[in-house]
């Protein structure tokens, strides 16, 4: 009998460290995942495009299989890729992360100068519609799923930047895998909401038997069109801000601290000046500010970059354009 306690004894244990194990990989896949959040809202204000024009009972099917295709390319690409590259050229982290940050710059800082200075969308020559819907839809999902492995790179390389080092690495792979299930499900499960509530809200309008509901409905169709209007602004904000703070953190790790120790100087600066209720939240505010202050301009400076260097050297060797969405 005494050993047999002694043995549930023991497997008790293991059972506690398992578990402390697992909540450590929560734990930590929470706080890398959090790290990616310009990624995140820019894939979200991203997708829902990929649906416009095709009939409402594709829209639903579509999103599926864009989120099986972010989750292959997550778990069957990038995260081998991520645990090579901790294991063998963890030196390759940093500036992989600010070739990311870079992109995310260059994407936000393109769309706020097409705010301002509108393109034709077709400029390239290609027209969209037409031709068969199964062929066309097939396009989208296929160019939606390579958008994802651009921004799902992202994600990964930020996330693995925020594990810490010298741990197992099949903890390190739970963590980075947690990430990449969590943040699809997310991703997609909120496009999926996103892309339908003005359906439903359409439904409601017609078929609502109180006044009140038929009135949440019409609610609902006129709200969707100014939230993802909101969307995409927070997006773009988002995309700025964590693009500039990636890109200046990789600077004070390689080659130039400077601007990195300024703006959190001023950020010391007003958090002092303030009361302590406040000095917390605009501290962050004013490096968060001042990141995206940077990361505008250094994006701007990447559009004639892309333009009149990348996105020829890509067009040689695809025949397409265009080195962002």
């Amino acid at each position: 009998m005494s050993g047999l306690l002694a043995l549930l004894d023991d497997v008790a244990g293991i059972a506690k460290i398992a578990a402390a194990s697992v909540d450590d990989v929560a734990g930590q896949a929470a706080k890398a995942g959090a790290k990616a959040a310009g990624a995140v809202i820019d894939d979200a204000a991203v997708t829902p495009k990929y649906v416009h024009g095709f009939a409402p009972a594709r829209e639903l099917p579509i999103v599926g299989k864009i989120a099986l295709g972010s989750i292959r390319n997550k778990l069957l690409i990038l995260l081998p890729a991520a645990l090579l590259l901790s294991a063998f050229a963890p030196w390759l982290i940093t500036p992989l992360l600010m070739l990311g940050g870079a992109y995310l710059c260059f994407e936000g800082a393109e769309k706020v100068w097409h705010l301002f200075f509108p393109h034709d969308p077709y400029a390239d020559g290609h027209v969209e519609g037409g031709g068969d819907p199964q062929h066309l839809e097939a396009e989208k999902i296929a160019g939606a799923v390579k958008t994802d492995f651009i921004l799902s790179a992202e994600i990964m390389t930020i996330a693995l930047a925020a594990l810490p080092p010298e741990q197992p690495v099949w903890m390190e792979a739970m963590a980075l895998a947690l990430v990449g299930i969590g943040i699809t499900v997310v991703v997609y499960g909120g496009v999926a909401l996103i892309v339908k509530a003005d359906d439903v809200g359409l439904w409601l309008a017609r078929v609502g038997r109180l006044s009140v509901t038929r009135a949440l409905g019409r609610g609902i169709v006129s709200f969707m069109p100014l939230f993802m209007k909101a969307l995409m602004v927070v997006g773009t904000a988002a995309m700025i801000w964590v693009g500039g703070s990636i890109v200046l953190h990789g600077l004070a790790e390689t080659l130039w601290h400077a601007p990195y120790d300024w703006i959190h100087h001023q950020a010391e600066v007003v958090a002092h000046a303030l009361p302590q209720s406040l000095s917390g939240f605009m501290g962050w505010a004013t490096t968060a500010f001042l990141d995206g202050i940077f990361g505008l301009a250094f994006g701007l400076l990447l559009i004639p970059l892309v333009a009149k260097v990348i996105d020829p050297v890509i067009m040689s060797f695809s025949g397409k354009g265009k080195a962002g969405h």
